[in-house]
């Protein structure tokens, strides 16, 4: 995948390095898992990040899959160094997630 990104002891994350960093590794991710969108929501995606925030990314695959789910999440959470929340967009979900997804969701 990438190199782990350096981040400051006691900082956020940093929303445009997120988004960055999941543009350069979104081939790789369409090609292994079959990513076919990618973004962030919640807090990360609104500016809104402390310290100790995870991560929330969105992802839709050609083929959902638990397995491929775990992988995804442990690669993103090495590149990050950071805990990674990794929901899988669907027309049927949990309807407030879905609304707060559609809300925030900055998409790559």
């Amino acid at each position: 995948m990438t190199e782990p990104i350096l981040t400051l002891p006691n900082s956020p994350p940093d929303r445009d390095r997120i988004l960055a960093t999941l543009r350069q590794l979104a081939p790789d991710l369409h090609q292994r898992y079959g990513v076919t969108r990618l973004g962030i929501f919640g807090s990360v995606a609104r500016n809104e990040a402390k310290p100790d925030s995870d991560i929330d990314i969105v992802l839709e695959l050609t083929v959902p899959d638990l397995f491929t789910m775990v992988d995804i999440k442990a690669d993103l959470e090495q590149i990050f160094q950071r805990s990674i929340d990794l929901i899988r967009y669907r027309p049927r979900m949990n309807p407030y997630l879905k609304r707060r997804i559609d809300r925030d969701a900055i998409y790559i």
